[in-house]
């Protein structure tokens, strides 16, 4: 097959533009913003579920309050009852001994009930600080993540517009190719390799191994508007002098 040096040209463009469309592809599934977003998820989802836990340990601790106050408050009001009795003057002395060491109970019943609030109390304290350091953790979390966010999104924005400029380009550049020669070029794609490579020195472009000099010399022989394949890869090999990406 033959092809005009200019027409060789347009291809290596090509075969350049699809590695850049490649990448750029790439790239879009690879975002290193997407990381970074998914670790600022991350975090804001463990901090949220720390914050749960500390909620529910703090609505546990509330119906602890609730039922020591309610004892100490049941205590109490025996404890006036009593005084009351004794107060009154119309209990016979058995009963004022018993009410007597009634009170005593109550009194040390109380005090147990006092202790056990007040550690509880504490411990209630603790928590709501726990809490309110998750809390403006996470109100930092969701900054970062809203940064993440919206740092991932320009960025697959941008990406989107280089790939349909890219797009663009290609498909007017392989209209201006000869038809053959890119169906040449599309079949070497189809099979998972580089359609095309640069000749450079002895390496081919295309997978980067080096022709032994038979194949060289045979390469070197012939003309210009041959189109040539890697004897390695198979790939279509341009020799375009002065050709830059």
């Amino acid at each position: 097959m033959k092809a005009e040096v200019s027409q060789q040209r347009s291809l290596l463009e090509l075969a350049e533009l699809d590695a850049e469309i490649a990448r750029i592809e790439h790239r879009t599934k690879h975002l290193t913003e997407q990381q970074a977003l998914q670790e600022a998820q991350a975090g804001h989802h463990e901090a949220n579920d720390r914050l749960a836990a500390l909620q529910l340990a703090l609505a546990d601790i509330d119906a602890q309050v609730a039922k020591f106050e309610s004892e100490i408050d049941s205590v109490r009001q025996r404890e006036d009852r009593d005084r009351s009795l004794l107060d009154g003057g119309t209990v016979d002395a058995k009963q004022l001994t018993e009410l007597q060491h009634e009170l005593d109970t109550l009194q040390r019943r109380q005090t147990s009930l006092e202790d056990s609030l007040l550690e509880v109390m504490e411990r209630r304290e603790e928590l709501a600080a726990d809490q309110d350091r998750v809390l403006a953790e996470i109100d930092q979390l969701q900054s970062t993540l809203s940064d993440a966010q919206r740092a991932c999104d320009d960025a697959r924005t941008q990406l989107a517009q280089q790939l349909h400029q890219s797009l663009s380009h290609r498909d007017d550049l392989a209209a201006s190719i000869d038809e053959g020669l890119v169906t040449l070029y599309e079949r070497q794609r189809a099979r998972g390799g580089v359609g095309a490579g640069l000749l450079q020195g002895r390496r081919c472009g295309a997978c980067r191994i080096e022709i032994d000099k038979g194949e060289l010399a045979r390469i070197a022989a012939a003309a210009d508007d041959e189109v040539l394949r890697c004897p390695e890869c198979s790939a279509i090999l341009l020799r375009v002098k002065g050709f830059h990406a």
